[in-house]
This record gives structure tokens, sequence and C-alpha cells, in this order.
């Protein structure tokens, strides 16, 4: 089975300016996404696509491939993955290259990511041949949520949730992590979406792993797992 990694990398990030290349430990963000697709083997080719020229000679640099710069109408805060993945499966079709089964989109803001998760999703992959996403246990259960009312009345969020005061009395409830989605490229091209009708779940537990960065606060957290948690976070280090 042939399957892709694709990085989205772009250039603007209002929250965290020029995040995809400020050096997080001893490599620029982007470049902890490469390593681990190359280091788990698992892909027969790792895409990076970005509008941006510094980015992408780091992105060469650290072992991926650019086929072609991304097209400047989906570099915008408006563009979605679903449209950049298809534009790189249009890269592959121009190139004459052999088109993949699968399409794995690595977002560089989950550094921490280990090949054991790259590789359980792709053998659910295998095995249901639809798309996979991964998910982790929710830090807020839905059912805890409230909403409040246009003249400030607390309310539940879910209506009809049961009166449930244990945390372990609660049913399991993921969020999707945004560390791995896998896909058929029929899906992506046909729906625009990254969900298949019956989509599996990657649960992954590890809180370290998940680290989501988008904010210079979890810039700070990411810093402070590089320095204080090694053992817990990605085996390329």
């Amino acid at each position: 089975m042939k399957i892709i990694a694709v990085i989205p990398a772009r250039a603007g990030s209002k929250r965290l300016p020029g995040k995809n290349i400020k050096k997080l430990g001893p490599w620029p963000l982007l470049a902890w996404s490469i390593k681990i697709a190359l280091a788990s083997k698992a892909f027969d080719r790792v895409i990076v696509s970005t509008e941006d020229a510094s980015i992408a000679d780091v992105a060469r640099d650290h072992g991926a491939e650019i086929p072609r710069m991304r097209s400047t109408h989906l570099a915008t805060d408006e563009a979605s993955a679903e449209d950049v993945l298809v534009e790189v499966l249009d890269w592959v079709q121009q190139d004459g290259a052999s088109f993949p089964d699968g399409v794995m989109l690595l977002q560089p803001t989950s550094p921490f990511r280990g090949s054991d998760s790259i590789l359980k999703s792709i053998a659910l992959f295998k095995e249901y041949g639809e798309s996979v996403v991964s998910v982790s246990p929710t830090k807020i259960h839905p059912f805890w949520c409230k909403t409040v009312s246009p003249d400030g009345e607390l309310l539940p969020f879910i209506e009809d949730a049961p009166h449930i005061r244990r945390t372990q009395d609660l049913p399991p409830a993921y969020q999707v992590n945004g560390l791995i989605y896998l896909v058929k490229p029929e899906t992506l091209i046909n729906g625009k979406t990254l969900y298949s009708e019956h989509t599996r779940a990657l649960i992954v537990d590890n809180l370290f792993e998940t680290v989501d960065i988008d904010t210079p606060l979890d810039w700070i957290i990411a810093e402070s797992i590089l320095k204080n948690h090694k053992t817990h976070i990605s085996e390329i280090i």
C-alpha cells in the first residue's frame, strides 16, 4: 500500500508569527514532523506544501520534497487543509507518479507525535480502507460544558445531558487532536473532506504527543516539555 505524507506549512500565522521555521529545541518546528515521518519509514513520499521560499528551504534541508510551490490562493486563513491536499494530489498526477492509496496529513504544529501513532493509523487504514482520524480523551467532558443565553442565564450546553456528578460515571468522550488524518485520495477529491462515511478513530492517550502549538503559551509548554520530559516524547530526539 502506497501512502504519502503531506505537511502543510504556510508563512502566515497571526498568533505566532513565523512559527513553522521558529527553532524548537534542536530544529525548526516544521522539521519535527518531517523527521518523524521519515524515521517511521511508512511513506513513499514526504511532501511539504508551502508558498514561502524560506520554509521550502528548511523543508528540503531536513529531507522533505517540494514538488511545487503552493498556489497563492491556498496560502490564506480561509484555505482549507482539504484543498491543499487536493492540490498536492494534482502535482502527483502532473508528475506522472503512481497515485497513492492514502494521504496522511501531518500538521507541523504537532511536533511530538511518535512513529508508533503513524504506524497504528496506517494499520487501521489497511484494515478498514476508508479514513482514520486521531483523537484524545477530552480535557473537559461535554456534559460539564455550559452555554450562556442572550440575557445571561447559565444553561447546559447539552440540553438533555443526564445529571451526573462524578467524572468516573461519565461515558467516554474524545476530541480530535489534529495529530493524524489519513484518508483515501478519492474521498479528498470527490468529497473535499478528511472524513469518510465510517471514519476510524486512532485513540492517542499520550498527552505529550498531542501538544498542539498555536499560541505563545503553547510554545512555552512545548519548550518546557523538551527541557523536562524528553523521555516522554518522540524517539527522534
